[in-house]
């Protein structure tokens, strides 16, 4: 829905009234809050009961909450030389969403597109798709990146998202640090110390699509320096409906559960274990081709998926200055649909090393070492060749933060240098300058070279698509290409962050990235083939690097505390992509620039009101995508929560209010049915005791 249709929802009188709900909720508190006035001043929120991080922290000091994925190191976020943000876990509590993709909805740069109601598309800085292959996603320091199709299974990456602390996303290549594939950006969804989550926690839920969620945690205490906790979670997510208003046979249910411990044997030593196991089914429709007629056919399939991993993290400070980390995991997928039954195995070690050299410089070098293990076992529409293999990373980086001037400027340089199986030797610099004229004001700039490396299925896979008819039919079918290479981009970067007052705060960054060696979708010479004794032809299409082109854009972000009691957060995004084939490409279906959007806005509003209630309203454009056909929408979502007593929380949440159903995206490579993201309502209960 574009922005003046909203103006004509009397078309709609059935969407009306939910529509003017945020509305009429956001007069009712400004109105609460002028007839309280006398017993809700500024001190008022302290006498509220909540515990919320509104309360806690002015936006001064949000500014200074630390992160560490930008340097592998804590710093403040203000200190980040790099276009970063950071979801906090209030900031998650109030957003009213269930899952971690439609958090990431309120970061700049994101762009999160659902495709049927299990299935994600989700990018930074375009390139959107639901194998998008340029964002480099980890939970608590474990890459969940899939080399099979080279992106991100959404539907897997989950947690208790109570637990979460906080999610950081960088914007821009995070290479040189975090290796190859961190091209546009990376994600690093990181949770709780288990001291920090003791006791327990039940929450549960039911609504018109979330057809019953619950979840439950108990932390405890092995001694005083030893915590524990353990969790699980189940849900049930009901079909979404097509175009034509009908069920989609995407239905989707998942039990996850896992547990922590964090424990500190000494002053110079912290350990960390943790671990997770899951089982779900999602489905979709899914269409395939076939040699006769009608050539194709629709199949309702419920994909099987379940894995677990164990993760072990030792750090030791030698000093002050110095300290060493070492971590170790292993992470087991398998997943099984009409196509596919994949079994992926990751054994992952990393070291890492921070130290003071002289006054000036803080350097971080570190190793790595991870080893991949398939089976992929096929079907008449597609398979792998061979059925399973082992394929290898080894990695060094290293990175040195000079002070240049103290409190003032500073610069950071260093490089990932990487070998890897698919497209062996890889070097990813990186130089950034961070100046720092007075506490409220800091500027940044950028320049870093990243790689997005092969996955396995652009080199030995192969896939049907589509039949086309004749006196003998032509299959279309995507073959693995063994000479596709890496694709290079140059990025070019610069910020500036600004708080204005206590209250008031802006962040701004631009880009401008230069790629090279695309992935494109280039036509071979047809030939004949034959099954059971039936002929046909077969048109195999390959991926090459015949594409190159810029990407430039802005992301703004401010946030403004009006009221001890009220925050606004507003979130532009600006993106223009410029991509060309090269004269020989014989391409004609790529149209990366139309599938992301070029105007995003986010915007929030969070009150705390009397009586421990709560109002978090979140609207939210998104411009179309010509290349799929695509409409703009605006919507809104919104959230009042009650706490009648200090570990009871109830609360109300309406999404996608403004429409009874909207498209957000169209799949690609696979052909399964898009479903509408509909209008829906559910209700929560937490308790902590």
């Amino acid at each position: 829905m574009k922005l003046d249709e909203f103006f004509r929802l009397s078309r709609s009188p059935a969407a009306l009234p939910l529509a003017w709900i945020p509305l009429v909720a956001t007069a009712l508190a400004l109105y609460l809050m002028t007839v309280t006035s006398d017993c809700w001043g500024q001190d008022g929120l302290a006498r509220s009961g909540l515990e919320a991080d509104l309360t806690d922290l002015s936006l001064e000091q949000l500014m200074d909450i630390e992160v560490t994925s930008v340097s592998k190191k804590v710093q403040k976020l203000s200190d980040a030389a790099a276009a970063v943000f950071v979801i906090t876990h209030e900031d998650i509590r109030r957003s009213g969403a269930t899952t971690i993709p439609d958090v990431l909805r309120m970061a700049p740069g994101v762009n999160v597109a659902r495709i049927d109601a299990n299935k994600w598309a989700i990018s930074i800085r375009g390139f959107n798709g639901r194998f998008a292959n340029k964002l480099l996603v980890l939970m608590d320091g474990r890459t969940v990146y899939n080399p099979i199709h080279s992106g991100v299974f959404w539907d897997v990456q989950d947690t208790l998202l109570e637990d979460i602390e906080r999610i950081e996303i960088i914007r821009g290549p995070g290479a040189t640090l975090w290796g190859a594939n961190a091209v546009n950006g990376v994600i690093n969804i990181i949770t709780k110390p288990a001291k920090d989550t003791q006791g327990t926690l039940i929450t549960g839920g039911y609504g018109t699509e979330e057809q019953g969620f619950s979840g439950a945690r108990y932390g405890g205490k092995i001694d005083d320096s030893a915590f524990y906790r353990t969790y699980f979670k189940y849900f049930n997510r009901a079909d979404a409906v097509n175009a034509l208003g009908e069920d989609g046979a995407d239905g989707w249910d998942k039990f996850q559960g896992g547990g922590r411990i964090d424990w500190n044997p000494s002053l110079k030593n912290a350990l960390t274990f943790e671990g997770d196991i899951y089982s779900g089914t999602a489905g979709d429709r899914l269409t395939v081709p076939t040699l006769d007629p009608p050539y194709s056919v629709s199949l309702d399939e419920d994909t099987d998926y379940s894995g677990g991993n164990v993760l072990g993290r030792w750090l030791h400070h030698f000093s002050s200055t110095s300290d060493l980390t070492l971590q170790v995991y292993y992470d087991r997928m398998a997943r099984q649909d009409t196509i596919l039954d994949i079994t992926l195995d990751t054994f992952d070690m990393e070291l890492q090393h921070s130290f003071t050299w002289g006054p000036r410089q803080q350097v971080v070098w570190g190793m790595n070492y991870r080893l991949y293990s398939d089976k992929i076992l096929g079907s008449d529409y597609g398979d792998f060749d061979p059925t399973s293999a082992d394929y290898h990373l080894a990695s060094a980086f290293i990175q040195d933060e000079i002070t240049l001037i103290e409190n003032h400027l500073s610069c950071l340089v260093g490089s990932k240098f990487e070998y890897n199986t698919f497209s062996e030797f890889e070097l990813q610099p990186n130089a950034r300058l961070l100046w720092t004229p007075n506490p409220r004001h800091s500027i940044w700039a950028a320049v870093s070279r990243a790689v997005r490396t092969p996955s396995r299925g652009e080199l030995e896979a192969r896939l049907d698509q589509f039949v086309i008819p004749g006196p003998l039919p032509t299959l279309v079918s995507i073959f693995g290409n063994p000479d596709f290479g890496s694709e290079d981009l140059i990025a070019y970067e610069a910020g500036y962050r600004w708080q204005a007052a206590r209250n008031l705060s802006f962040d701004i960054a631009a880009f401008y990235n230069d790629y090279a060696e695309l992935r494109t979708v280039e036509v071979g010479a047809p030939f004949l083939q034959e099954s059971m004794g039936i002929p046909y032809y077969v048109l195999p299409i390959y991926p090459g690097n015949k594409m190159a082109g810029q990407t430039y854009g802005v992301e703004a972000v401010a946030d403004w505390s009006p009221y001890q009691w009220w925050r606004l957060q507003l979130v532009y995004s600006f993106l223009q992509m410029d991509l060309h084939l090269d004269e020989d490409s014989t391409d004609t279906t790529s149209e990366v620039e139309g599938e992301s959007p070029s105007n995003q806005v986010s915007f929030r509003s969070l009150m705390n009101l009397p009586r421990n209630l709560e109002l978090a309203l979140w609207l939210r454009y998104v411009d179309d995508l010509p290349a799929q056909g695509v409409p703009a929408y605006v919507t809104m979502d919104a959230q009042l929560a009650w706490r009648p007593w200090k570990y009871l929380e109830l609360a109300l949440v309406g999404r996608n209010l403004f429409e009874n159903e909207h498209l957000e995206f169209s799949p690609e490579i696979i052909s399964i049915e898009p479903t509408q993201v509909e209008r829906s309502v559910y209700g929560r209960i937490t308790w902590r005791f």
